[in-house]
């Protein structure tokens, strides 16, 4: 289940509160909640690396290989080439939102084949050969600038569902939107009951983090460690950035 943006607010108000430390608005939670998201989203694709490697668990649910695949699938997207080039060329344009490249797919072939991605210089050894020349059923490509050239070039008309892209987007930013009390001042989250207050800050309302609940403790942490920074507290950022370290070491045994 996706993190709830008002229970990691609420929560990290709660702390700095009781602490009286300080306070974060709307607008630098906001930053920083997106901040936080992208680094354990990129840290995903290094601890299953990591883990890859080590031998895996037969226990139901034990599996951290398996945990960190789950959590990175919901940003796996699948799309047609975005392309302007068509119908004249077999050149290609990646989605706008990829950010982590997985496979390509040609579906002029038969069963649509997927592409093999190849160097300039593995491109002009393949041709060259009867046995390895591109064709629809065996395509190639090389991949540059956010675009790729597919081989075989064919004398039929180009269109962007020739190509379909398999990939890994980024997290959306995330957002705590609210309206103001017109008698106290005070911030009302635009997910309470019964809420109507009017405009919505900022516009288009809340964006829950789309990574799971079970990342919640590591998503306070590192948000209160750059609220100490933002409210100028050492300690909030010594204690966080211990804990952080403390819960990585844990994960990792």
């Amino acid at each position: 289940m996706a993190l709830n943006v008002n229970t990691v607010y609420t929560t990290v108000l709660s702390i700095l509160n009781k602490e009286q430390r300080g306070y974060l608005t709307p607008y630098e939670f906001n930053q920083i909640a997106t901040q936080v998201q992208l680094e354990i989203f990129e840290k995903f694709f290094e601890d299953y690396n990591q883990y890859i490697r080590m031998p895996k668990t037969d226990v139901e649910f034990a599996s951290r290989m398996d945990h960190i695949r789950e959590e990175f699938q919901v940003f796996e997207e699948t799309d047609f080439a975005d392309n302007t080039n068509p119908p004249t060329s077999n050149v290609y344009d990646q989605p706008a939102g990829l950010h982590r490249f997985g496979s390509v797919t040609y579906n002029k072939g038969v069963g649509s084949p997927e592409i093999e991605i190849v160097s300039a210089r593995e491109y002009k050894q393949q041709v060259l050969s009867p046995l390895t020349k591109p064709s629809k059923n065996f395509p190639i490509a090389k991949y540059q600038n956010n675009k790729i050239t597919v081989y075989p070039e064919v004398t039929s008309v180009y269109v962007n569902s020739d190509v379909t892209f398999n990939y890994i987007r980024k997290p959306a930013d995330v957002i705590w939107a609210y309206g103001v009390n017109p008698t106290l001042g005070n911030y009302i989250w635009d997910g309470t009951p019964g809420f109507s207050l009017t405009p919505i800050i900022p516009t288009g309302g809340s964006v829950n983090f789309e990574i799971s609940d079970s990342q919640q403790t590591e998503v306070i942490i590192s948000i209160l460690k750059y609220a100490g920074v933002i409210i100028r507290d050492p300690q909030i950022i010594q204690a966080a950035s211990s804990e952080l370290s403390q819960n990585e070491a844990n994960t990792k045994r």
